[in-house]
């Protein structure tokens, strides 16, 4: 066949498919009069020069082939989508998004088979399909409205023109596929999801405890200087009482015991005076204790 022949032909099937969209070679074959073979051999050719497209889907074994901008139009043949795609495909057209971890394993299956109408992307490691039509910045324009609603329970306007001036903030980050419909999840594994480590919370300081303890000193016209320290059931607070600074240890229990003391020794860099506040009576041990270490000046080891 001549070369001017092939050019023509090929423009010919070129606005085939412009006219009547995604089609077989058997549609091709039938409007060129030419055989399959010949079809196909053509249509091979254009695939090759960029010039048409082919769906994943096939249609009675083979693909569909199409201009570049018809895909849209690949819906009509959706029906040939076997039975659990055809219920992901209805799923993810209803929805318009879905996120892979919470469809059961048989919809999660078929997501990855329906490539000309599943596109997946990722946003923080996170796998997320939609619908082939619906573009990413709607993904993100949803989560925003989503977020806001959760923070302000308010209705929330829709509309095209206020919709689209939501952007996206924190550490959201999304990855679009290098190639449309080619993210690399179908021939790798999913990596797991990392666990967010939990922040550690300060302790709060009890303000029943610290209103006692205020009382307290107001009655015995002690002045709060700094708050330096709260822990779950402990207070330390720098004081001045007669003229005099010290630091102040309130335990909020009745009992305090030996370590107490040492610990809050150590605590008030061993030279400070420091005194203790506690909910109850010192036991007698530890106050014959304290009483015998008032007069003693040392402990020395006999050689």
């Amino acid at each position: 066949m001549p070369a001017q022949d092939t050019t023509l032909l090929k423009e010919k099937i070129i606005s085939i498919l412009r006219i009547r969209g995604p089609g077989l070679p058997v549609h091709i074959a039938r409007e060129t009069n030419l055989s399959i073979l010949f079809s196909s051999a053509f249509l091979s050719e254009l695939l090759s020069e960029k010039k048409i497209k082919t769906s994943h889907m096939k249609v009675g074994g083979s693909p569909l082939y199409f201009i570049p901008g018809q895909e849209p139009r690949l819906e009509n043949f959706s029906q040939h989508l076997k039975s659990k795609e055809k219920d992901a495909f209805n799923l993810l057209k209803e929805k318009k998004f879905l996120k892979d971890k919470e469809q059961e394993p048989a919809i999660r299956v078929a997501m990855r088979s329906i490539r000309d109408f599943a596109i997946p992307f990722r946003i923080n490691e996170e796998i997320i399909w939609r619908y082939f039509t619906i573009p990413e910045s709607e993904f993100r324009i949803e989560e925003k409205i989503m977020s806001i609603k959760q923070e302000f329970p308010i209705k929330i306007t829709t509309d095209e023109q206020k919709t689209s001036e939501l952007q996206l903030t924190g550490q959201e980050t999304i990855e679009p596929a290098e190639k449309e419909g080619e993210l690399d999840i179908f021939d790798k594994k999913i990596k797991p999801e990392r666990k967010e480590k939990k922040k550690k919370l300060k302790p709060k300081r009890d303000e029943k405890f610290f209103n006692k303890i205020k009382e307290f000193l107001a009655k015995n016209s002690i002045e709060i200087i700094n708050i330096e320290n709260v822990k779950k059931n402990e207070l330390t607070i720098k004081i001045r009482e007669n003229q005099e600074e010290k630091i102040l240890f309130a335990f909020n229990k009745k009992k305090i015991s030996e370590m107490d003391i040492i610990r809050a020794y150590k605590k008030s860099s061993k030279s400070d005076k420091y005194s203790i506040l506690c909910l109850g009576e010192p036991p007698k041990k530890l106050n014959e204790l304290i009483e015998s270490l008032k007069n003693l000046s040392g402990i020395k080891k006999l050689e």
